[in-house]
């Protein structure tokens, strides 16, 4: 699991082949995806989510906190000849006073679940989102047997253990520093663990700050699962969808498409 995460052009190409056969036709149903159509990625990584529909001539942008991630979305893409914008700046510090700024479809993968000022978030995102926009959010529900990304583990064990990041947090950095996680992992599953988002908080959320639902997909088998572990993507029962709370632990993967109100 580790090996995946440190080889980012192997990580890179698994999210773009995801993308590839699953993110475009979920889009399309909402959004009429053409050459020149604006995207914006917000936590982009290399870039790997963006790069099929760069290929079908969108108009791509990517942002990144990690220096070093926008430096390989910009390698990747070169080396790809696919134009693509990639900067590194911290979300909150973007403006669009002007609104020159605006994107027709706005990507939001794995990134909420790390965001603590989750309100502040949903409020500044808006300002980026065109009239008639979307905007795609994908998070694992948090009790899933991995929801707190205790797949980043360095220890063979701890990083194929499920459910354990649901112990309570003296327990949980006990074990990390036990298992000789590094600060640095311990730090980041710490941050996930205070920033979680079951799917009961995100909906509330999106209702708190004026967000139009438009679709859910709550996965049992994430889809992306095909390309980590040769699995065939399944969507979670209708029936165990509804029992709230519940649910969050048999959803590897949630699915939204929303639009701003009365944007």
């Amino acid at each position: 699991m580790q090996e995946r995460h440190s080889d980012r052009l192997r990580y890179f190409n698994e999210l773009a082949n995801t993308s590839r056969e699953f993110y475009i036709d979920y889009v399309r149903q909402y959004y009429s995806i053409s050459k020149g159509c604006k995207v914006l990625e917000v936590g982009c990584g290399e870039g790997g989510n963006l790069l099929p529909f760069a290929e079908i001539g969108c108009d791509v942008t990517g942002i990144d906190r990690s220096e070093q991630r926008i430096l390989e979305a910009d390698s990747f893409y070169e080396s790809l000849n696919i134009k693509g914008k990639f900067v590194s700046i911290d979300f909150f510090d973007m403006n669009n006073r002007d609104g020159d700024e605006k994107y027709d479809i706005v990507l939001v993968h794995d990134v909420i679940e790390h965001i603590g000022r989750k309100d502040e978030f949903l409020k500044h995102i808006k300002q980026f989102v065109a009239k008639d926009g979307i905007i795609f959010w994908r998070f694992p529900a948090w009790q899933m047997p991995f929801g707190g990304h205790q797949q980043i583990c360095r220890h063979k064990y701890l990083s194929k253990l499920p459910f354990f990041h649901l112990l309570p947090r003296p327990i949980y950095r006990w074990l990390l520093y036990s298992f000789g996680e590094e600060q640095t992992c311990v730090d980041e599953l710490l941050d996930i663990k205070e920033c979680r988002v079951p799917i009961e908080k995100f909906e509330k959320l999106l209702k708190k700050n004026d967000f139009i639902q438009i679709n859910r997909y709550l996965w049992f088998i994430n889809p992306h699962y095909k390309q980590k572990f040769s699995l065939k993507p399944r969507k979670l029962s209708p029936i165990l969808s509804l029992i709230r709370y519940i649910r969050n632990f048999f959803t590897t993967s949630c699915w939204y498409i929303t639009k701003v109100e009365n944007n």
